[in-house]
């Protein structure tokens, strides 16, 4: 997840700009889905800031497909159960990887949250691109108590100690309200595995300007 610091472009502008400096591509492990992606990570972070002249602007997360989403957007394809006729929320959604697939794995309806702007442009393009319905929402949604939702799904957002601390807090409290609550992770610093248990493990292939290998073992866990 990340902040805006800049007032973002206009919609327009901004879906222009992502179809101008992405294609549209299969996700390695998730073949099912076309997500517009960029092919080289440092070029793609230039052209977000210097092309649209916004100083400040948030690196374009929406614009990769990263190993802990590609997991858990795996496992929810491979066991539909898991959303199916559920209120789906993906948290952090960046592309809408993980909300497209529980679109495509039955949910009743599937809200995806980003509070980058590029981001929920990037969730509704690619969600067309797949032809499932997803809503898409800017809000922190972490500002305030967790909304009823049947599932939770997050896909490698633990990578900044204040960040994990004030996740872990929220998604204790959507638990505690009944929600079946999964993530996504390969391995970050900040993943508290002492609440978690594993349901699954992949070996995700990605680029080495994002990741330290070209193959990453990730995990999918659920929230005790």
């Amino acid at each position: 997840m990340t902040h805006l610091t800049a007032e973002a472009p206009p919609l327009r502008d901004r879906a222009g700009f992502i179809a101008a400096n992405t294609r549209l591509l299969a996700v390695p492990l998730v073949p099912e889905i076309r997500l517009h992606l960029a092919h080289e990570a440092v070029p793609m972070w230039q052209k977000t800031e210097e092309e649209l002249g916004e100083i400040g602007l948030p690196p374009p997360f929406w614009a990769f497909a990263w190993a802990g989403g590609q997991a858990l957007a795996r496992y929810v394809l491979d066991h539909p159960e898991t959303v199916r006729g559920r209120h789906v929320l993906d948290l952090a959604s960046g592309s809408g990887l993980v909300a497209i697939a529980a679109a495509k794995a039955g949910a009743a309806n599937v809200l995806a949250a980003d509070i980058d702007a590029f981001a929920a442009t990037a969730i509704g393009l690619n969600a067309a691109a797949n032809a499932v319905a997803v809503r898409a929402t800017g809000a922190d949604l972490l500002a305030a108590p967790p909304k009823a939702f049947d599932t939770v799904l997050v896909g490698d957002l633990f990578y900044e100690r204040e960040l994990a601390t004030r996740l872990l807090a929220w998604l204790e409290a959507a638990r505690a309200q009944g929600a079946l609550v999964l993530i996504g992770d390969p391995g970050r610093n900040y993943l508290p595995k002492a609440r978690l248990e594993p349901i699954a493990e992949y070996c995700v292939t990605q680029t080495r300007e994002l990741e330290d290998a070209e193959t990453k073992r990730s995990t999918v866990w659920r929230l005790l």
